[in-house]
């Protein structure tokens, strides 16, 4: 049973005062919702409970499944109305065995760990010489067949930047990587690690397989490994790895999202999606992804029923199997598409402060984007001309026109815990978690109340 925190007393407020109808027909002063989310406690809570009670959650498995019972359990505690798990079947990919050892010219052992949907070797493994390329472009351009019998090492190298607009394309490595080394005759890949940091830790993510490859053992070296490979095949001898992944593909098992809502006073004015994932690696506790994504999005939008009903319901959507590929974005658009969606905003780039705001209204919408803008600028949020593009999670809702903002968090150490077993709840900043709730919470408060029609172009 999930027991409640003295951080979230002043939250259970919240159904009273809905039950009392204590409507606001405008946004309430946005200085008085930003200054009450700074002090907040609830998304350090949520945070610090998800992350120590249920611990890595991955995609379509009974810690996930766990995840739901308990996010469902604290958002009711929390005073959520219509709190639910929606669940849906998937495919899901099971980590095993990951080892590597270079058997010659210098036998030692390296650190990696399998890519998600990974081919799998037999529990005695696979041997072959390694083929290095510097980059997945001269990947592309090896020879067909040329990599028959051959392990592909892929090593470029991803920078930081604030934005994480590096990710696009250093990540082609891992989610198109394995595809192409495969056409090519490869019988596995190794992958620098898609981050940015020199800790002895793999990044592990999803990859895709194209339609009609054969799918082969893939993997991420750390960073370290990945150099160090790199040094001894510079050496110009042949390098032998000898390779072990086991893993294995689960048909039909049970994964979900969860919903939870703060009811508007005008149905017909459209919903606000405040989204994030539930799900996360199995190497970390998820907690930068995407836990505090959760606790952000849940804090938030009681700091706004906190003043009173909003004119737009607001509702928290926790998505399931995100890092696999979006299933859960999927399935909350199969079965709420076709409701007035007047906004959708989405939590999934850590809790490093928020810098920027970027937009993507109906026209005329400029005064709405001005009266966000300024309400941000005291937590030092800048608003840019940046067309807003959202996150997986709300994919489906921005393909099919909903509005978006995207409340730009500062990713420049992101990728130094993406994906690892560094992903744990010390890497998260109280105070830059707070300002993250300011932030959305001022932001939902002025969207979920505004006057203007929002709704799909």
């Amino acid at each position: 049973m999930h027991k409640i925190r003295s951080g979230q007393l002043a939250a259970l407020l919240l159904g009273s005062i809905l039950t009392a109808n204590a409507v606001h027909a405008a946004p309430a002063d946005s200085g008085t919702i930003r200054e009450a989310a700074l002090k907040d406690d609830v998304a350090w809570d949520f945070t610090e409970g998800l992350t120590t009670e249920i611990g890595p959650r991955p995609a379509g498995t009974p810690q996930e499944a766990r995840a739901r019972d308990w996010a469902v359990a604290k958002l009711k505690a929390l005073g959520f109305s219509n709190v639910r798990a929606e669940p849906y079947m998937m495919p899901v990919w099971v980590r095993g065995r990951d080892e590597a050892r270079i058997l010659s010219p210098f036998p030692q052992n390296l650190v990696l760990a399998a890519l998600g949907n990974s081919g799998s070797t037999s529990d005695k493994g696979i041997e072959g010489e390694v083929v290095y390329f510097p980059s997945i472009a001269d990947l592309e351009a090896a020879p067909e067949a040329s990599l028959k019998g051959k392990i592909a090492f892929v090593d470029h190298g991803m920078k930081a930047t604030q934005d994480g607009s590096s990710y696009g394309y250093f990540g082609a490595a891992r989610r198109q990587g394995p595809s192409i080394a495969s056409k090519k005759g490869a019988i596995a890949i190794l992958i620098r690690s898609i981050g940015t940091d020199h800790h002895r830790v793999p990044h592990t993510g999803v990859l895709m397989w194209a339609d009609g490859v054969t799918p082969i053992p893939a993997a991420a070296l750390t960073v370290p490994d990945a150099e160090q490979l790199a040094r001894i095949v510079k050496r110009g001898q042949p390098v032998k790895l000898h390779l072990t992944l086991t893993s294995k593909m689960l048909k039909d098992q049970p994964s979900g999202n969860v919903i939870a809502e703060i009811p508007g006073s005008d149905p017909a004015a459209g919903v606000v999606v405040a989204a994030c994932h539930l799900d996360s690696w199995d190497q970390g506790t998820g907690a930068i992804d995407d836990a505090t994504g959760c606790a952000i999005a849940a804090a938030s939008a009681l700091h706004v029923a906190k003043v009173g009903q909003p004119r737009r319901t607001i509702r928290v959507l926790m998505a399931g199997a995100e890092e696999v590929g979006g299933d859960g974005a999927r399935a909350y658009y199969k079965a709420h598409g076709s409701e007035k969606h007047a906004l959708a905003i989405e939590s999934d780039f850590g809790a490093d402060r928020i810098w920027r705001v970027d937009f993507k209204l109906p026209r005329g919408h400029e005064a709405l984007s001005k009266r966000i803008a300024d309400a941000l600028a005291p937590l030092g949020v800048g608003a840019s001309t940046q067309e807003a593009g959202g996150g997986a999670d709300i994919a489906p809702l921005v393909k099919a026109g909903v509005p978006v903002i995207d409340l730009q968090q500062d990713g420049t150490r992101y990728f130094d815990l993406h994906h690892t077993p560094d992903d744990t709840l010390d890497k998260v900043d109280p105070e830059q978690l707070r300002q993250n709730v300011a932030a959305w919470a001022v932001t939902l408060d002025i969207v979920a109340n505004a006057s203007e029609t929002m709704s799909a172009n």
